[in-house]
């Protein structure tokens, strides 16, 4: 292979390769291995969280396999965000600005040593799409290793996952189960490091990381810490040193075709709406213009539901891995997505998908026998929602509202609506606007996945209808639940200018969300609107409130 000036290797004798050699030699290097490709490897290794807790073990064996094909790996470290541990403070706003720090510190480390290439540990949800974003913007050769999920167990012979603990501390929280019942299923539901087993929005990431090619095709999903996945790691070690003397970089990958890629993997598995957001800031980061939120509704009429893994359907996340997996579903969309398209490896995911083959097609489907024709995910528009907003409906079922019609019960925060609640202030029929949750109005993105469990504990789930420009988990798929409205109420959109009574109505099949109120009314509201100040005072959720730009732009801090 022909060997190119690595931007890391300084003039000899200049002030930048003199203090870097004493640095480097301190560390041990010779002035040999100051000549090879000099690679980060990005942990996000934490004792937080189950998530992170095996990255240390990856990290070694990742550069084990660097060194082996010729490379000087460099460990750094970033913030180890884990929904379930993070999302304790301040309404859980604190998760998605994780994100944009996860981009922010790689961008720092690697640019600033003027490293050659980059392997990113991706694990729990927003280090995926931090770590692409940062791939995407400072466009050096990069491979993502996902690290697995999580082995699940069993509560009174039923299977047990995280999911389930979230969703019945709703139910805990309704008073329809004990709390020893709640205590019991905690203990039993994780057995093993990695991330949530369901299709939530870390698998679904994971997912779309393959479907971009910015992951070794057929390592999405993978048993955290298995044979297989480790296989992947010693195979990425290796690879990356090629890509680099290649100068194979993301921004030839992310290409139109390959965001088109995900949103229809996204779509077969009707995974985690959080993935559009993602996509969005990812494509923002490598200056394309690209409208994700426009690929999902234009794609949604054409792709159908292939897989149905929990929490849409039965079938568990092994099954979906041992199945074929992102490249099974890959291979069953061939005739709709962008063969063109590469890879991390080089090829085109039509040269990669030749001689795939689907091991179970109960799990994968094919295109004529889906288990939904119906999208799973649904962008809204209307005058509640003139930007949009989105449901995740997954597999529609009979007996599932897929319309609502109701006077809205305004909340202000999650608190206020969990209390109404409790107190029996919550009636059927009603629409609850929980609002100010916005990236701007939290800031940072509140949560709403809580509230809609407790609803569906308290038998009223499919009673009422919730609508937010708050986030939720991508595990959510319970009841008929709008959210991520656009504008956000905080800078004065409708959300902003709903009161209580005012008439809701929202309709999945025409893909609508409609405030009646007057227009001459909503006028005069949105005249007498005075915009609150940010409500984090200092510190990094006020500049991330300050300076992050809207949902539709991917709420990156570029751009605005």
């Amino acid at each position: 292979m022909t060997r190119r000036q690595l931007r890391s290797n300084f003039e000899p004798g200049t002030s930048r390769w003199a203090v870097r050699r004493a640095q480097w030699r301190a560390l041990g290097l010779t002035d040999e291995d100051m000549e090879k490709p000099k690679i980060a490897v990005v942990n996000t290794s934490s004792e937080l969280s189950i998530c992170f807790s095996h990255l240390d073990q990856v990290s070694a064996r990742v550069k084990e396999a660097v060194r082996a094909a010729g490379g000087i790996p460099f460990e750094i470290r970033t913030i180890a965000p884990s929904d379930f541990i993070i999302s304790a403070g301040r309404a859980a706003t604190y998760i998605l600005p994780s994100r944009d720090l996860i981009t922010n510190d790689i961008e720092v480390a690697v640019e600033g040593a003027q490293l050659d290439g980059m392997i990113c540990l991706a694990s729990c949800d927003k280090t995926t799409p931090g770590q692409i974003m940062a791939a995407a913007r400072i466009d050096l050769p990069t491979l993502v290793v996902l690290c697995g999920y999580q082995a699940s167990g069993k509560y009174r012979n039923h299977h047990m996952d995280i999911e389930e603990v979230f969703l019945h501390a709703g139910h805990h929280a309704a008073g329809k189960i004990s709390f020893e019942e709640l205590k019991e299923m905690s203990e039993n539901a994780i057995k093993s490091p990695g991330v949530c087993s369901g299709m939530g929005t870390a698998n679904s990431m994971h997912s779309v990381c393959e479907a971009l090619g910015m992951a070794l095709p057929g390592g999405a999903p993978v048993r955290a810490m298995s044979e297989k996945m480790m296989d992947y790691v010693d195979r990425a070690g290796h690879r990356i040193i090629d890509m680099v003397w290649e100068d194979l970089r993301p921004r030839k990958i992310l290409t139109p075709g390959a965001f088109r890629n995900a949103a229809a993997t996204v779509l077969a598995v009707s995974g985690s709406i959080n993935t559009i957001k993602h996509l969005q800031a990812i494509a923002v980061e490598a200056g394309l213009d690209v409208d994700v939120y426009r690929i999902f509704e234009e794609l949604s009429g054409e792709v159908p539901i292939l897989a149905a893994v929990r929490p849409i359907g039965s079938n568990s996340i092994e099954e979906f891995e041992d199945a074929g997996g992102a490249r099974g579903i890959m291979k069953r969309l061939e005739p709709l997505i962008d063969p063109s398209a590469l890879t991390v490896t080089g090829r085109t995911w039509g040269e990669e998908l030749k001689d795939v083959e689907i091991a179970d097609p109960d799990v994968i489907r094919p295109l004529d026998k889906p288990f939904g024709v119906k999208p799973g995910i649904v962008l809204l528009r209307g005058s509640l929602a003139p930007d949009g907003a989105i449901a995740k409906v997954g597999l529609r079922g009979p007996g599932r509202p897929m319309s609502f019609d109701g006077p809205a019960r305004v909340f202000d925060n999650s608190p206020s609506a969990e209390a109404a609640l409790k107190e029996g202030g919550v009636k059927p029929g009603d629409v609850l606007v929980l609002r100010g949750m916005g990236v701007r109005g939290g800031p940072g993105m509140g949560g709403a996945s809580r509230l809609v469990f407790a609803l569906d504990g308290s038998g009223l789930g499919p009673e009422v209808a919730v609508v937010t420009d708050g986030q939720l988990s991508g595990l959510v798929n319970v009841g008929l639940v709008i959210g991520e409205v656009k504008p956000e109420a905080f800078t004065g959109g409708p959300l902003g200018l709903v009161k209580d009574g005012d008439r809701i109505t929202i309709d999945i099949d025409s893909r609508s969300i409609e405030l009646h109120v007057p227009e001459a009314e909503l006028a005069a509201r949105a005249e007498a609107f005075v915009q609150k100040p940010l409500s984090a005072e200092k510190g990094w959720l006020n500049l991330y409130g300050s300076t992050v730009t809207p949902l539709e732009k991917g709420a990156t801090l570029i751009g605005k």
